[in-house]
């Protein structure tokens, strides 16, 4: 079963649960789909209204981890851990995954220090035991380590929730790329046209020049012809004087 699949049926399960529940009893709900290993998109669940409706409550803590979860770092829970519960070793482990994919949102080549002080880890070795075995084989990211250069050099990482008002500047950005497509399509039309009519001058000079060929020919034949007669003329005519004399 590939991920957006798993995703897809993971996601429907927690928001029919946080459907059914209010209050205190969707903390449990919420600890459960922020510790899933296979769980990396909040969104839905953050719509659920009964989740919504936890703003302002004193359960409000609990929509508070479900949007760390959705569009923050580690970074940020350490930022704000004294107005957060503390996170179970599943959680810790989810948000410093979700880490390394906000991270790849912005470059395609990680640093090894960059990556070590926003996950907090120590070492070259712990680093890239954790990018390998809890990135790359759980399939959110693809890419090469490379310890010459100490990076981490991203070829896929999936995509994490929207974040409020990113869905604007998304969508200018696809209207910018749209556009630049659009001028590519036409610049390529222009030169496939440029090219076809050099292909049509091409070919009619080189009929132009097969026609000039023939003419030369033929003026070179009646031209050899024409030196040719001449002579036969004269040799007939010294054969015939022969017989005469004779």
């Amino acid at each position: 079963m590939d991920i957006e699949q798993n995703q897809a049926e993971l996601i429907d399960n927690f928001v029919k649960q946080a459907s059914a529940q209010k209050g205190t009893a969707l903390g449990s709900v919420i600890l459960e789909a922020t510790s899933h290993p296979s769980l990396f998109a909040f969104s839905e669940i953050l719509a659920v209204p009964t989740v919504a409706e936890l703003e302002g409550t004193e359960n409000s803590v609990y929509l508070k981890v479900l949007q760390l979860f959705a569009h923050g770092t580690w970074s940020d829970y350490r930022s704000n851990c004294s107005s957060l519960p503390q996170l179970v070793p599943d959680q810790v482990l989810k948000l410093k995954q979700l880490t390394v994919l906000t991270l790849a949102e912005t470059n395609k080549v990680l640093p090894y220090d960059e990556l070590m002080m926003e996950l907090d880890v120590m070492n070259v070795r712990e680093l890239e035991d954790f990018l390998i075995n809890e990135c790359m084989y759980a399939g959110i990211v693809r890419g090469k380590l490379d310890q010459l250069r100490r990076c981490f050099e991203i070829q896929f990482a999936a995509g994490r929730d929207l974040r409020p008002g990113q869905l604007g500047s998304m969508i200018q950005t696809l209207s910018n790329w749209l556009g630049t497509s659009d001028n590519l399509l036409v610049s390529i039309q222009e030169k496939i046209k440029w090219a076809d009519t050099m292909s049509e001058l091409d070919k009619k000079h080189r009929k132009e020049v097969e026609a000039r060929v023939e003419e030369v020919k033929k003026s070179v034949s009646v031209k050899l012809q024409t030196v040719s007669r001449p002579k036969l003329s004269s040799e007939g005519s010294r054969i015939s004087t022969l017989n005469l004399v004779e």
